[in-house]
């Protein structure tokens, strides 16, 4: 199960992050949005919790899994995006750059979405060996995108679903998640 993590405030700025060190909280409406997805999944067996290195993600899984006992990891191959000079730019800056550059250009001192693409392909491969069958992976809005599209077989990362929503869980077989990965492969060059 993949899902974003929950309302943030930069999501209440208008804000990018991609930098881990950067403490982005999420919001009291990002804290309700995971609890009830914590309700929902109450009695759903979760046998691991994957978050990446950013707190947002963190306190969603607390938020989703509270009053639980469920192991966690933390996996950085999952991380947002590095954005480098654009850290705290707002989310037009964000996008007025993407659209005059290609995919396999890295922002200014930061990774490419191509990278980030591999990057994501591998954590998924990573996910799969695990001995664990119910795995509750907390992440970012970029890599559930990418694989929601690559697992549907769309020819492209970024469509056809673009606005992935704070804490909604999509639900992903080993066998769904080893066809995203893989067709993230090979739609990069």
């Amino acid at each position: 199960m993949l899902t974003r993590h929950a309302h943030s405030t930069l999501n209440e700025e208008g804000r990018i992050n991609g930098d881990p060190s950067v403490p982005v909280p999420i919001t009291e409406q990002g804290r309700a949005e995971a609890e009830q997805v914590g309700h929902q999944l109450a009695q759903v067996s979760i046998e691991l919790c994957v978050h990446t290195r950013f707190a947002r993600t963190r306190e969603t899984a607390d938020a989703m899994l509270l009053g639980r006992d469920v192991p966690r990891m933390v996996e950085p191959l999952l991380d947002d995006i590095d954005v480098g000079e654009l850290e705290g730019a707002t989310v037009e800056d964000y996008h007025a750059w993407k659209r005059e550059h290609e995919r396999s250009e890295p922002f200014p001192g930061g990774e490419s979405l191509d990278d980030a693409a591999r990057r994501y392909a591998r954590a998924f491969r990573g996910l799969l060996e695990r001995p664990e069958q119910a795995i509750l992976v907390v992440c970012h809005e970029i890599p559930v995108r990418y694989a929601l599209n690559a697992a549907a077989g769309s020819e492209e990362l970024d469509a056809p679903e673009h606005q992935i929503p704070n804490a909604t869980p999509y639900l992903f077989d080993a066998d769904t998640l080893s066809r995203a990965a893989a067709r993230i492969e090979r739609l990069l060059p």
